[in-house]
């Protein structure tokens, strides 16, 4: 006969907080801020293959304030979900699983990500100067 008194499932107070959890999150809300990138990247090339008035209120958009800090955080997006994949891609392959390796893994895809972001607006801000 089970013991009522124990839960159904495991439940939040019973796992211990880890790096792993963390970026599977993330992976997650990343993946959904790229969906929304998308939708605005559509607006924007139906922008530009409508008339010059509408690509330049679009523009107005994307170049205000709110619009770069949008477009950084959809870099970051970008460069986080597509090294996360890949440290997923080596998990489906079978390694990575130690928890050491683990948490190393997820600290490095997560400064990667951040040192790729950097980089390339580096790049863009410098290219456009």
């Amino acid at each position: 006969m089970p013991d009522d008194d124990r839960p159904l499932s495991p439940h939040l107070g019973i796992y211990k907080w880890e790096v792993s959890n963390t970026m599977s999150i993330l992976h997650r809300m990343t993946g959904v801020f790229l969906s929304i990138g998308a939708v605005v990247f559509v607006a924007w090339l139906f922008a530009l293959a409508t008339n010059e008035s509408t690509y330049d209120g679009m523009m107005g958009l994307i170049c205000s304030p709110l619009g770069l800090l949008l477009t950084l955080g959809w870099t970051f997006c970008f460069f986080y979900h597509f090294s996360n994949g890949i440290r997923h891609l080596v998990w489906d392959v079978g390694y990575g699983f130690d928890p050491r390796v683990a948490r190393f893994s997820g600290w490095f895809v997560l400064i990667f990500a951040l040192l790729l972001t950097v980089g390339f607006w580096l790049t863009v801000v410098g290219i456009a100067s």
